[in-house]
């Protein structure tokens, strides 16, 4: 069997031979705040790091916050020495970037699996309770969908315009789930469905959703949740990039336009054992009531992870779709978890909290902390709506409220890391108040 740098020297290998015109790679990792850092690496140097040679980057780069900026959290970013640390890369993520106007590659880079991972680093969050839950047995399969709108590509003074449509060159200012919508987009949704394939991503449905320029994209059921997550933030990169390509701009923004659904980020988990048995539906279903339960007493101690910014929790109890309280139901998509009708081997949760623009790695990792804790405590969750539509427990709505509520939770700290818990409130807290220190015009308007 080969080693692990032998494989990633072949892979490395291996592309450069299929694409000779490409000089260099960008190594990428999420960061808190869900964008992309890294380093942009000439292919022949890559070839030394697959080899098992050092690869650092600052740890504090995972702190950014929103705009880009080092808070001070703790002793981190300005008493530490701002020191290096460890990264390793991803097999199987080394890819060429297509979207771009000269030749050139993407991988992905984590702290995970190295001597020492970055505690509050977003895939190592996520790795570690995906390895609690597989020594317990417990097997995840995952599939996320995305919503998405699409715009012009030229701002109206800082603000959005409806896309054009290709074929009339009239705006597409009209809501509604028409197949005919997918068909006059088709040229920029067939890129970016292509684009991601290209980048091992497992596409599959498309919807044209109910907002002007809205679209929705499936992704495959995955044994592997690093991987699901992987293709998720993937997934929104390339699609920017392809869209600008064509003349319009792709955003994941929760809530871009008040009179408008947002757009949110719905996870579909399953749980198996080792046997491949469907954990939910043992004991006619038992552990899917307690794993609904264990889901609802969490999420409102992990708002900061669902909804990570001001405009994410502007979409919540929006016009469609979007829940108000902590439910769950059958079939009832106005259900922070809803159960999709399924044979007992599909058996599973849709967790449609989360807005589309939250860090995929963290919101899977709430969400299996959420399942986790639910199948150890065995309790009863409350009503569903579809026996009490008034059914559900609140959540904070205010950011401030929000990393309180997470910050102090010992079960949350127990599942997602307490060091994590710690450094991503205290991220959030500061972004917030960031944002809060600039006068909009409207406050002119109304009290000048």
């Amino acid at each position: 069997m080969k080693s692990p740098s032998a494989n990633l020297l072949a892979e490395v290998r291996t592309f450069r031979q299929n694409h000779p015109d490409v000089r260099y790679v960008d190594l990428i990792a999420l960061d808190i705040a869900g964008h992309f850092y890294g380093k942009r690496y000439p292919v022949e140097m890559l070839e030394k790091v697959a080899a098992g040679g050092p690869l650092k980057l600052p740890q504090n780069a995972v702190l950014l916050g929103a705009q880009g900026g080092l808070f001070k959290i703790g002793d981190y970013c300005f008493n530490d020495g701002d020191p290096d640390a460890n990264r390793r890369l991803v097999p199987g993520t080394l890819k060429p970037v297509s979207w771009q106007s000269q030749p050139l590659g993407q991988m992905l880079i984590t702290s995970d699996g190295t001597e020492a991972p970055i505690e509050f680093e977003p895939r190592e969050v996520l790795a570690n309770v995906l390895e609690r839950l597989h020594l317990k047995g417990i097997h995840p399969v995952v599939a996320f969908e995305l919503e998405f709108y699409l715009f012009d590509k030229k701002l109206d003074n800082g603000l959005p315009q409806f896309p054009r449509d290709p074929l009339s060159d009239d705006a597409d200012d009209q809501p509604n789930l028409h197949i005919e919508r997918l068909s006059r987009f088709g040229d920029v949704l067939d890129d970016m469905a292509q684009t991601a394939r290209a980048q091992g991503i497992d596409i599959t449905v498309i919807t044209a959703e109910i907002g002007p320029g809205q679209f929705e994209i499936n992704f495959g059921h995955c044994d592997d949740g690093l991987r699901a997550a992987d293709w998720a933030a993937l997934f929104c990169r390339s699609t920017r990039g392809v869209a600008l390509k064509h003349g319009y701009r792709a955003s994941f923004m929760a809530k871009p336009y008040l009179q408008f659904p947002g757009s949110g980020m719905h996870v579909h988990v399953s749980l198996y054992d080792g046997a491949g048995n469907n954990l939910l539906a043992a004991h006619q279903q038992q552990p899917l009531r307690h794993a609904v339960a264990g889901c609802l007493a969490l999420l409102p101690h992990c708002m900061p992870i669902f909804a990570p910014n001001h405009n994410a929790l502007r979409r919540l109890g929006g016009t469609v779709n979007a829940a108000t309280r902590a439910s769950w139901g059958f079939e009832d998509r106005d259900a922070c978890v809803r159960i999709p009708e399924s044979d007992p081997r599909n058996l599973r949760i849709e967790h449609r909290l989360a807005s589309a623009d939250a860090n995929p790695y963290l919101v899977l990792a709430a969400i299996l902390a959420g399942l986790e804790h639910g199948l150890e405590a065995r309790q009863e969750p409350i009503a569903p709506l579809n026996e009490d539509r008034s059914s559900g427990t609140d959540f904070p709505v205010e950011m401030l409220d929000a990393v309180r509520a997470m910050r102090h939770q010992p079960v949350v700290r127990d599942k997602l890391g307490a060091e994590f818990v710690e450094v991503y409130c205290e991220n959030k807290r500061q972004d917030h108040l960031a944002f809060q220190q600039e006068i909009h015009a409207r406050e002119y308007r109304w009290f000048l």
